[in-house]
């Protein structure tokens, strides 16, 4: 997923193993829990608990439960099916919920209450709970059916529509390959039985059924209001809060909902969220009292406020990098594409400028993946790829491509969307390409919604890139740059990397998928339409009265658990 560079301007992931082969091999046998969720998803949950506040024991002692939060920007939109950015999945995943929900045990059940899979681990049987939408209707299997099938339809033009691709025949019926939608693998055996039948064997499906677009939606409210993921008003939810206002560009108030079916458990009231961007103002606000926690803050001050303890950082899978517009010239050459990728200097990047712990990315896929085969870290096994600053290349591949010592070089510019961090990062690959490349890059910013809407336009010659993984497999950094695929803003095509994607997602055998992903990276990084830059950490304040928030490894962050407990103290 996206994010604007606010929370997580990076990113990288820690965390325990899980041991769930007796679990795949058991036929539907239903998972039952009581007093604690049965961990699921292979290595999904093996890198998933970044930073969490203990959401356990611990009373509210009558305090007002009311939290003040900062996401920095207006979201784009909180319809599941087309989001593709951070900021909004924050807000979805406070309002909405699916299958199952990521918690602090890992997989916990959601509007699931148990679930099963087949021997083969092609069919899963999901038995839905007594929940309902915030207006009273219940949810169903059929809500389920209708959503998945929404986010297939062509359209629809649904970004994520690929992360359903493992579910039978869901590709096919997003291509128009196949026109009618009762041959996908989604069924609704009954109003409470949700079947799902799988292409091959996929270790982590089941952390797919709590991603944003998986969740699902109020058929009656969708088809009667196409603009209803857009006002407070509108908006029908399932989730532990809902949405009692929002002013757009300004802030966000959730509150509490009676209907959740797990309502006992939130013991948040309140959220205020406001949408401020600028560093220096939501730093200020934290020190005044008027944000109770805040991921937007000035680079500048960063290593100060973790001195001080001002400020926190928790691990987060991200890797930032420059996106290159492949489609039109000069970025159309892999010999300036690579040239303008090693003229950065990442070492000075994350030190002088991030100070936040990041690390230079020197191949695309983060550290913290482990592969179930070797039980060795994925970007520990596949190296690095190039050099950083390996100036002199650059300029001898930039000279290759008819441009010796910039001259010659057409105007082009780099967009990215504003705040201090981009701007800081904006500024300094601008000195450096002048400095080592003699290539003169103006400089674009736009509001987070404007940004995302030229990059996937195309509208753009370079521009800022970040990824957050979906799930914990390479597989969700490498399958953003297929031919065509919902999220590949960069009109790269590569026929040799679609059939490594499409054979390491159609095998259930780990060490053919991560050959095939490791050789499918080593392309990527060979033809570079995208130059990593560095992978990140999540860096943040939160007052210490503030309890029980659940920060992933997936860059979520989740207020389900979270309470107030000693303010003014």
């Amino acid at each position: 997923m996206r994010t604007p560079g606010r929370k997580s301007p990076d990113g990288e992931r820690r965390g325990g193993t899980v041991n769930h082969g007796a679990w795949h091999r058991t036929v539907l046998r239903r998972i039952r829990r009581a007093g604690g969720a049965v961990l699921a998803g292979v290595v999904l949950v093996a890198l998933i608990l970044g930073g969490c506040g203990s959401p356990g024991s611990g009373g509210s002692g009558g305090e007002e439960q009311v939290l003040n939060d900062n996401i920095g920007s207006e979201p784009p939109t909180l319809d599941p099916a087309l989001m593709t950015d951070l900021t909004s999945f924050q807000i979805v995943n406070s309002v909405m919920e699916g299958l199952t929900r990521i918690g602090p045990n890992g997989v916990e059940p959601g509007m699931a209450a148990e679930w099963g899979v087949s021997d083969d681990q092609m069919t899963y049987t999901f038995h839905l709970r007594d929940a309902v939408w915030q207006n009273g209707d219940p949810v169903t299997a059929e809500d389920f059916v209708y959503a998945w099938l929404r986010v297939l339809n062509p359209e629809t033009g649904a970004p994520y529509a690929y992360q359903l691709y493992y579910i039978k025949n869901a590709e096919a019926y997003n291509s128009g390959e196949i026109t009618d939608p009762s041959q996908v693998g989604v069924k609704a055996l009954d109003e409470k039985t949700l079947q799902v039948t799988l292409e091959s064997p996929t270790p982590y499906f089941l952390s797919l059924t709590a991603f944003p677009t998986l969740m699902p939606v109020h058929k009656a409210t969708v088809e009667s209001n196409p603009d209803w993921a857009g006002e407070a008003a509108t908006y029908v939810g399932n989730g532990p809060f809902k949405i009692a206002e929002w002013v757009h560009d300004s802030h966000i108030d959730l509150v509490k909902s009676d209907t959740y079916w797990d309502k006992d458990t939130v013991r948040l009231e309140k959220m205020h969220i406001v949408m401020v961007n600028e560093g220096a103002t939501a730093e200020t606000m934290f020190a005044n009292g008027e944000l109770d926690s805040n991921g937007s803050l000035n680079p500048q001050d960063i290593p100060q406020l973790l001195a001080s303890g001002e400020a926190k950082t928790s691990p987060i899978i991200s890797v930032t990098s420059i996106y290159f517009n492949t489609r039109k010239a000069p970025f159309d050459d892999p010999r300036v594409r690579k040239a303008f990728t090693l003229a950065l200097d990442r070492k000075a990047i994350v030190e002088q400028i991030l100070k936040g712990g990041q690390k230079p990315a020197l191949a695309f896929v983060p550290f913290g993946i482990p592969n179930p085969v070797t039980n060795q870290d994925f970007r520990e096994e596949g190296g690095d790829y190039f050099q950083d600053a390996d100036v002199e290349t650059a300029r001898r591949l930039l000279a290759e491509a008819g441009y010796p010592d910039g001259q010659g070089f057409p105007k082009v510019t780099y967009l990215y969307n504003d705040n201090d961090t981009n701007r800081a990062l904006a500024e300094a690959y601008q000195q450096m390409w002048k400095q080592n490349l003699g290539v003169q890059v103006e400089l674009q910013s736009m509001e987070w919604k404007v940004f995302l809407a030229a990059q996937k336009q195309g509208d753009y010659d370079l521009s800022r890139g970040n990824w957050v993984g979906d799930y914990l497999d390479p597989m969700t950094f490498l399958d953003l740059w297929v031919t065509g695929g919902g999220n590949n803003r960069v009109g790269w095509s590569n026929a040799q990397y679609d059939r490594l994607i499409e054979e390491a997602k159609a095998t259930g055998d780990q060490q053919v998928r991560f050959q095939n992903m490791h050789e499918a990276e080593k392309i990527l990084m060979d033809e570079m339409p995208i130059g990593p830059i560095f992978f990140g950490v999540n860096v943040y304040q939160e007052k210490p009265y503030v309890k029980g928030v659940f920060r992933t490894a997936l860059g979520t962050t989740d207020y389900k658990w979270a309470y107030i407990e000693g303010k003014g103290q």
